[in-house]
């Protein structure tokens, strides 16, 4: 098996399709040695204002965004709690993750610290899905729709985002760095030198990066993060993991080999052991 672990998956209760339960007795199944369930950590005050909650309500799946972390700390519990009860009898080892949305204020540092006093996970995954921008909350959609200027703006800002998220010092490795893409924005040859600042940048902080299968059920014809920002990850040594981002059991090690294959082809050697990302772990938390 190219890689025997997979950290990034989500569950039913937040926007997965199957409870932990299922998703671990697939993972074993299929010959991993141990799986990390890694829901969605979502904190804004004004997420229920943002353009994107009513589409997301819609659809179901606004379970994924809290105004207040008293709002989130109850549901990860219990999340936790039905985790810890599937693994019991499991045949393979369980990780309590969460993949959370950095927002650089001093509330939602407070709020997180507190958070995770309490909720205690074995990693942290960074996302960012999400920029402020004019005042209102904007995720890629969002960013899709404005003019061609303003876009520029907003990606400068994401691309700050992601920098300033790696030096903070709370993750355990970076989601999907260039999840813009997702919309077709930020391909073009005009962002290299962002890319390349970034990627410098996760190198000086010392934090991972995963290869992201998901965007391939979307029709994204790449992993995150594309081939150029691989080529930049191995000129820097950036170490890397391989995540299929599943929200359903079917999704669970998706095309781990081919982008195994092509992350070899753009120079990466230096891919982490389980070990090694629970070392990067404790030293954040």
């Amino acid at each position: 098996m190219i890689q025997n672990f997979t950290l990034h998956t989500h569950t039913a209760g937040f926007d997965g399709r199957h409870s932990e339960s299922e998703m671990i007795t697939r993972a074993a199944d299929m010959g991993f040695d141990t799986i990390g369930i890694s829901n969605h950590f979502i904190v804004h005050p004004d997420i229920r204002r943002a353009h994107f909650y009513i589409p997301a309500k819609s659809r179901k799946y606004d379970a994924i965004y809290s105004a207040s972390f008293d709002e989130v700390i109850p549901r990860f519990i219990a999340h936790y709690e039905r985790l810890e009860r599937a693994a019991e009898n499991a045949k393979i080892n369980v990780l309590r993750g969460m993949e959370v949305d950095f927002f650089d204020t001093p509330q939602w540092y407070h709020g997180f610290e507190s958070a995770l006093r309490t909720l205690r996970p074995d990693y942290i995954i960074c996302a960012c899905h999400f920029i402020e921008f004019a005042g209102g909350l904007c995720n890629v959609h969002d960013m899709a729709n404005a003019g061609p200027d303003i876009q520029k703006k907003m990606l400068a800002m994401y691309w700050q985002k992601i920098r300033t998220a790696a030096a903070s010092g709370i993750f355990s490795w970076m989601a999907h760095i260039d999840l813009p893409k997702k919309v077709g924005l930020g391909a073009d040859e005009y962002w290299g030198d962002a890319e390349n600042k970034t990627v410098s940048a996760l190198a000086k902080c010392k934090i991972p990066v995963e290869i992201n299968t998901g965007g391939k059920r979307i029709g994204v014809p790449e992993p995150y993060p594309s081939a150029r920002i691989m080529r930049m990850i191995a000129n820097n040594n950036v170490p890397v993991l391989l995540s299929d981002d599943a929200h359903s059991c079917d999704q669970i090690g998706r095309d781990f080999e081919s982008a195994h294959v092509l992350a070899q082809k753009c120079g990466i050697k230096n891919f982490l052991t389980l070990q090694k990302i629970l070392d990067f772990s404790n030293k954040t938390l």
